[in-house]
């Protein structure tokens, strides 16, 4: 098969072109940033945002699948789904778990979202990720096209990317490194969160493309086990103290700060929420007994990335910040207080 595959080089993407490379398919993957091409796999350098450069990509044949990778605004993905579908036979459209509402129970395809139930009009009004994510789906679901699948991952990691909930690895983990301390927060630690390594969220992605049982439907493709965001935390800082000899320092908040890094509405609508999911449907394609165990795995990406650590732009305003609170506050409780922090705060929250 000839597959494009737009923004594929993230913690799903590398491993999504490996593996059907691995199977004899042709890959060609837009990128931002000049790759090397590899007999199975080319790169294509620029900006799939850029309705002419994309067009002329999607016009080059009629793509046996392509998987959607990109993050669009709603009205960006209403004006260029039919092109994605009429240059496909199978378009896998890549949304997010996070646009499921709150549960209970284990969150099945059915549960719920965000989009449906949520009564916070303030919140509706936005074109916050979640609801973005949801209103693109209902765009595929009300269109006349039904050559389509909706893949919901939650959180993924790889050898690349390492969360700490809502926190990038360049919140974090540059820090810890340079012998700085963590912040982190106790309504987040208590939560239960699904984590799937990006390999496995591939597997499942090759498993559903050019299936037929697979069209017009939504899969999440996740791991069956769960672990409190603390479990993640200490596996990281076990792995840190045995590669450096010293486990990093924690400063626990009472809840979260946006210097921890993520945005408010990650945050209130999806990481203060346990999150734990039901994989009958994706298990009719893929067994998920077979993904990895998420501690051991984070454990060896996480030691794999330290062997040559490479992060993106660091936020050196959060940075100093979190220097200021560790030099000048003893007192958790005192953080409130600080006339400058919370300044800053107002400004990035617009309040």
């Amino acid at each position: 098969m000839e597959i494009l595959i737009l923004g594929g080089t993230g913690a799903m993407g590398t491993h999504l072109c490996s593996l059907l490379a691995e199977r004899g398919n042709k890959c060609v993957v837009t990128s931002r940033q000049k790759q090397i091409n590899t007999p199975q796999i080319t790169y294509l350098q620029g900006n799939a945002h850029d309705n002419i450069w994309l067009s002329n990509i999607l016009k080059q044949k009629h793509w046996d699948a392509i998987v959607d990778f990109m993050k669009y605004n709603t009205k960006e993905f209403e004006q260029r789904y039919e092109q994605f579908l009429n240059s496909t036979k199978h378009y896998i459209f890549l949304s997010s778990a996070r646009v499921y509402a709150n549960s209970e129970t284990p969150i099945t395809e059915n549960s719920p979202r965000l989009l449906d139930v949520c009564n916070d009009e303030e919140y509706l009004a936005t074109d916050e990720y979640a609801l973005t994510k949801a209103r693109q789906e209902d765009i595929l679901k009300k269109s006349e096209y039904d050559n389509w699948t909706i893949i919901r991952p939650y959180v993924t990691y790889s050898e690349i990317r390492l969360q700490l909930s809502p926190a990038e690895k360049e919140y974090w983990l540059y820090g810890a490194l340079h012998g700085k301390t963590i912040f982190f927060s106790k309504d987040i630690a208590d939560k239960y969160t699904t984590l799937t390594y990006g390999r496995d969220v591939a597997r499942g992605i090759v498993a559903l493309i050019g299936k037929k049982d697979a069209l017009r439907e939504a899969f999440h493709i996740t791991v069956s086990e769960s672990h409190k965001w603390s479990e993640i935390l200490n596996n990281y800082l076990d792995v840190i103290e045995e590669a450096k000899g010293k486990r990093p320092k924690v400063r626990m908040l009472e809840h979260w700060l946006p210097v921890i890094g993520g945005s408010v509405p990650q945050v209130k609508w999806d990481r203060l929420y346990d999150r734990r999911f039901d994989n009958s449907k994706i298990n009719r394609f893929i067994d998920t007994t077979t993904f990895k165990p998420t501690l051991q795995t984070m454990s060896e990406c996480l030691t794999e990335f330290m062997k040559k650590p490479q992060f993106r732009q660091i936020n050196w305003e959060f940075e100093a910040i979190k220097d200021k609170i560790t030099w000048e506050i003893t007192n958790p409780i005192d953080l409130y207080k600080n006339h400058f922090l919370k300044k800053y705060i107002r400004i990035r929250l617009g309040i």
